[in-house]
């Protein structure tokens, strides 16, 4: 729908309708009977509203600038993000037991939200040099450095949930060549991790061991130069396997692990850490196929699913407009990701499809873990919902993501290095 270069407005209108449908929702939310009016700035809704006008003002300033801007200054944003974050440590307020907020008087500031678009500049600057190959060992240790860098400032705050979403980082590195293996190493992690906590070292050694011999059985003809592989895929992973325990009992927070048991099934909380997903469940399963009305869920209006304005906000979208309303969603979400990357495959610069990627890979990781968290699949780790969940920081933090994309592509066809 762009012309000549110009504005893609079919992302523009689907970022729109993901706004507009969350301010609904956390108007339904949030609303009580002390409630004057759409604009009323002492309600959640009023405030979110503001924000959103605010998102306005953001855009066209990132409209405003030249395209090339963002590149140019690619490190600066990102150090300074990088400086925010540690400024954490000395003058952070500590809400919800993580220090991962600047106080203004009565306004907060999140900045890991807008860390992650720093992180996507920084990124794209890096591989867009011409004297990088992400093939090369140092040029993948200097692209991890970068996205390993604001997580590692962000896990002790402690805010392990807005770590996890530089995961998605490595989508763009998959695009511009990094071998395949290192997926299949971090998905191999993943799933020791989570069968050590479920059936224990043992098993999961033993498991190991009988699948490297199954594996060398059919691959006869090559066993002799795979054996050596065979040894070394045992041995690592039985030290992971061994050590999953101490990492589960002395790294995570007693929550953290509260909230795996529960996802894995060790443990049946409903009234306790377990509380917010039970709820949203039920919430969510009383919507049916067409919900019961704007504002009418009983759930929602008696308050059971607590914080449902931030986190558990699709629990809303699922009572109050049941399958059909969830699934048209899902349907905006994946649409906006899948126009992303169309977008970003058409750039003439890498730079700019870096960056595409980058913002494709961190909407996914978002709305697929916020999703997953809320019907309970995946533990509650804090990740809102892009565009939908409350906070200025969020919402603007997402809109600078979407919109330097917007600026960017808009201006493809006169990018030049």
């Amino acid at each position: 729908m762009s012309k000549k270069g110009g504005i893609d407005w079919l992302t523009v209108l689907l970022f729109l309708l993901l706004v507009a449908f969350g301010w609904v929702n956390i108007y339904s939310a949030s609303l009580n009977e002390t409630a004057q009016g759409f604009f009323d700035l002492s309600q959640i809704y009023g405030r979110q509203g503001l924000f959103i006008v605010l998102s306005t003002l953001l855009i066209i300033f990132i409209l405003a600038l030249e395209a090339k801007f963002y590149e140019r200054f690619a490190s600066v944003i990102y150090l300074a993000s990088l400086l925010s974050l540690l400024g954490l440590f000395v003058f952070g307020k500590t809400i919800s037991g993580a220090t991962s907020w600047y106080a203004f008087g009565g306004f907060s500031i999140q900045p890991s939200e807008f860390a992650k678009a720093a992180t996507a500049l920084a990124l794209a600057k890096f591989l867009s040099d011409t004297q990088t190959d992400i093939k090369r060992i140092k040029h993948q240790l200097g692209a991890f450095l970068i996205i390993a860098l604001p997580a590692l400032i962000i896990i002790p705050q402690p805010d392990p949930g807005s770590a996890l979403v530089y995961a998605a980082f490595f989508f763009p590195l998959y695009r511009e060549g990094l071998s395949v293996a290192y997926l299949v190493i971090g998905l191999a992690l993943v799933s020791t991790f989570v069968l050590t906590l479920l059936f224990g070292s043992p098993w999961v050694i033993g498991g190991s061991i009988f699948l490297a011999l199954l594996i060398l059985f059919f691959n006869r003809k090559k066993k002799k130069k795979q054996i050596g592989r065979y040894i070394l895929f045992i041995v690592l992973t039985s030290i992971f396997s061994l050590s999953v325990n101490y990492i589960f009992n002395s790294v995570f927070e007693q929550r953290h692990r509260d909230r795996f048991n529960i996802v894995l099934g060790k443990e049946v909380d409903s009234q306790g850490i377990g509380y917010n997903t039970n709820q949203s469940k039920i919430a969510i399963g009383s919507g049916g196929w067409t919900g019961k009305g704007w504002t009418q869920g009983t759930q929602t209006k008696g308050n059971f699913v607590p914080e449902q304005h931030t986190d558990y906000i699709f629990s809303t979208v699922g009572e109050e407009w049941g399958f059909a309303g969830s699934a048209a969603i899902v349907f905006l979400f994946v649409a906006l990701t899948l126009r992303i990357l169309f977008l970003a495959e058409r750039q003439k610069s890498q730079f700019s499809r870096v960056y595409g990627y980058s913002l494709a890979g961190i909407l996914f990781i978002h709305f697929l873990i916020n999703i997953g968290m809320v019907i309970g699949i995946f533990p509650t780790v804090g990740i809102p919902l892009p565009f939908f969940s409350y906070g200025g920081s969020g919402l603007w933090g997402f809109t600078i993501l979407l919109f330097i994309f917007v600026k960017l592509d808009s201006n493809r066809k006169n990018y030049q290095f």
